[in-house]
């Protein structure tokens, strides 16, 4: 087994007068489980590709790096490749074959070893994380939270001492995160395998860690056990809307004894403040006068990628109008992504129908319709070499483009990345620069794929409260694929569950969530007990002080 000493690396990217590391000293224990936490743009992705040589990017550094007690540079990347395993954070950067059952082999190959070890190995892995019906599938046709999956089990198959790992949940449903999770810790308590990751969803992964090492700016500023960062970052930092709800719930309610970080943990304390059951309805999201006619309708819509495969999507039918956003939850594979390609041309039902602003469309054409989207990997919309020429291209000299491009600046932070090549900077940042293009196009349309992926919370929220004066203003409507459950309980307008290929559930956040057991937000899991139409933590908070306000002035 392995650890790593780090000391004091600082590291500068080329044509940057910013250093994204600075300073850095940290220690990272043979066998434990250590989780970097902080702002998008803060150098946790930087840090990371530090841990392994030859995807260290190309700057000024300065500093050393231990790998096992050597010097990195004395580690040779042959050895570096069967010991340190790495999961980035886009999982086709990894991905070089063209099926399953290769994508696991490549990497035992490339070491050299013999067929049957290979044999076994790959048929170990596939068991492990069950994925044997998907053995012989393409990789192509998985959908981006199956790849990463797919990447954790092609790196453990040669069996390394440490793993290293870039926002592994970020394309996860929430059920598979929580799966990947366990996973990741039953590898650590079997095996001793040292794990390092980087979140923005603390939720899942505080539970499981040893130890939380928080940035900002490029620095450590605190590293040390999950409950004792849960209890020492202040309310005013960007971290605290981040820390697990039961956490939050703690710190806001201002009690005593150890902070929790798990629902469980949560539900506890709850229960420890002797509450009365209220069952008061709570209207979080007030739903807007529509019009009649929606502006985007699909009707009993059918889609396979091949003539002989099984169909993605099953008489899926739904309808968005203006000033309203949609959000669309499922698991990984159950066609939500497959749905945004339909709405906006990419790929033709071979049976339903599209109505746009009520008339059948035979063939859309987003641009002439005022449709605009944002894939799962944003990366595929940058051409030029900076942000600043990004955006400008988008402008492309429309006056009135133009006068809103200074704002989206603003509203998506990128005032300090605009010098910036666009893939040179934080997977967080890249999102919010293609989000900036979408927005500057003005659609009538918005198809949003995972557009809070990589975003820490500070900025999710910010971003949220936009989009919605955004719908308010311009009537837009806004559709959204997201595993970002939280996000979608607190701005959307009507949430939407595909299983199967088919929409099986649909109605506006509270009704929607409160309604299910395990789908639902981590608010209303702990507090369903004494609050059960409360899905979010704010909600929580609010009516656990009011009724301990109301038990204090009764006993008065």
């Amino acid at each position: 087994m392995a650890g790593y000493k780090i000391e004091n690396l600082s590291f500068k990217y080329n044509l940057s007068e910013k250093f994204a590391l600075s300073d850095i000293n940290l220690e990272i224990k043979d066998g434990e489980i250590l989780v970097l936490c902080g702002k998008s743009g803060c150098g946790k992705s930087t840090l990371l590709r530090h841990l392994k040589s030859c995807i260290t990017p190309h700057g000024k550094r300065t500093g050393r790096i231990y790998f096992d007690g050597r010097l990195q540079n004395d580690v040779s990347d042959k050895e570096q490749a069967s010991r340190i395993g790495f999961v980035f954070q886009h999982p086709d950067d990894q991905i070089v074959t063209d099926k399953v059952w290769h994508e696991l082999a490549f990497g035992l190959e490339n070491l050299g070893e013999n067929s049957h070890t290979i044999r076994v190995r790959v048929g170990e892995m596939a068991s492990y994380f069950g994925i044997n019906s998907l053995f012989d599938m393409p990789v192509h046709k998985l959908s981006g939270g199956q790849k990463q999956l797919l990447n954790l089990a092609a790196v453990l198959a040669m069996r390394p001492d440490c793993i290293v790992l870039d926002e592994p949940t970020s394309q996860l449903d929430p059920i598979s995160a929580g799966e990947f999770l366990n996973t990741l810790k039953k590898i650590n308590d079997d095996l001793g395998i040292t794990v390092v990751l980087s979140e923005h969803r603390p939720e899942d992964v505080f539970p499981i860690a040893d130890r939380v090492a928080v940035m900002e700016n490029g620095r450590i500023i605190m590293c040390d056990n999950p409950h004792t960062v849960a209890e020492k970052t202040s309310e005013d930092s960007a971290l605290f809307p981040a820390l697990p709800t039961a956490s939050r719930m703690y710190r806001q309610l201002a009690r005593g004894g150890t902070c929790p970080l798990t629902v469980k943990e949560g539900r506890a304390f709850l229960h420890s403040l002797h509450l009365e059951k209220d069952s008061a309805k709570l209207h979080v999201h007030i739903e807007k006068e529509k019009g009649d006619t929606p502006l985007m309708q699909l009707s009993e819509c059918m889609f396979r990628y091949n003539r002989n495969d099984k169909d993605v999507l099953y008489n899926f039918s739904l309808s968005i109008r203006g000033g309203e956003m949609l959000a669309l939850l499922g698991a990984n594979g159950s066609g939500k992504s497959t749905a945004l390609s339909l709405m906006s041309g990419v790929h033709v039902p071979y049976s339903g129908r599209i109505f746009l602003n009520g008339k059948k469309i035979k063939r859309l054409h987003a641009e002439e319709h005022g449709i605009c989207a944002l894939p799962q990997d944003p990366r595929v919309l940058f051409t030029k070499e900076s942000v600043e020429e990004e955006l400008q291209m988008t402008v492309n000299g429309c006056e009135d483009k133009k006068s809103r491009l200074a704002e989206v600046i603003d509203v998506m932070e990128l005032n300090g990345l605009l010098h910036m090549h666009p893939f040179d900077i934080s997977g967080g940042e890249q999102e919010r620069v293609a989000l900036a293009k979408v927005l500057l196009m003005s659609p009538r349309i918005m198809l949003l794929d995972e557009p809070t992926k990589g975003m820490d919370a500070a900025f999710k929220r910010k971003f949220g409260e936009y989009l919605r004066s955004e719908m308010q203003k311009n009537g837009t409507a806004i559709v959204i694929v997201s595993h970002d459950i939280e996000f979608c309980a607190e701005f959307s307008h009507r949430c939407g569950l595909l299983f199967n290929g088919e929409l099986i559930a649909e109605d506006v956040p509270q009704k929607f969530f409160c309604g299910n057991h395990f789908y639902t937000t981590s608010a209303n899991k702990i507090a369903r007990d004494y609050f059960p139409n409360a899905i979010l933590c704010e909600e929580v908070t609010q009516r656990c002080k009011s009724a301990l306000n109301k038990k204090s002035h009764i006993s008065e």
